[in-house]
């Protein structure tokens, strides 16, 4: 039983940000419609700085839940919309998010995307590959075997990501940056593979 890793560190290229806003009042079909009328603003003007691929646009969670007093009661309504805008051309999705005025920050995260994601899962994995077949060589070798053969293999891929930064920007702090794009920083994921699996030595062949 041999086990051999292979890992290859790369630019995060994906940005996800999403931006909310909550509502609170004594009756569910006002603050439904309130909530409506602040994402659909800023459904709107992000559209029009939508590009496939580079920036998508969606909406996220939509809640409407009463609010109760101590006798429970129903005593108000309270509710909260999201819009997510997410691609791989951070200047446009900051500048849109900075721009939106009827939602504010809500989460901010990076990730790889497919294209990245599938070029290093195959530099990892041809890295533990050729680490896996060393090991393999260097064990048959010191036991006294001439080679191996391959019995089972398995392969798990993994990231290890950091957690995404803000550059010296509070949430909250949406209000004094109005139209400006909302300053990110991009870090780096790690993704790792795993080859375990067994092999079986072969003696060298006897000479006559």
């Amino acid at each position: 039983q041999l086990s051999a890793s292979g890992s290859v560190e790369v630019q995060q290229d994906l940005l996800s940000i999403s931006l909310t806003t909550s509502r609170d009042g004594p009756d569910a079909g006002t603050v439904q419609t309130q909530l409506k009328q602040a994402l659909d603003a800023a459904l709107t003007q992000a559209k029009q700085a939508a590009s496939p691929g580079q920036m998508e646009v969606r909406t996220g969670n939509f809640s409407l839940y009463p609010r109760y007093a101590k006798d429970g009661k129903i005593n108000g309504w309270q509710g909260s919309a999201e819009l997510v805008l997410e691609g791989k051309d951070f200047p446009r999705i900051t500048g849109t998010a900075g721009k939106i005025q009827t939602l504010s920050m809500g989460n901010v995260s990076f990730a790889l995307s497919r294209e990245q994601r599938a070029r290093v899962e195959g530099e990892a994995q041809a890295q533990a590959i050729e680490r896996f077949k060393a090991k393999a060589s260097e064990v048959s070798s010191a036991f006294g075997f001439g080679g191996y053969t391959l019995r089972e293999v398995s392969i798990n891929t993994n990231d290890q990501n950091p957690m995404p930064r803000m550059r010296a920007m509070a949430m909250s702090a949406k209000s004094e940056m109005d139209n400006a794009p909302v300053p990110v920083e991009a870090g780096k994921s790690t993704v790792l593979v795993n080859i375990s699996g067994s092999v079986q030595m072969l003696a060298s062949p006897v000479r006559p």
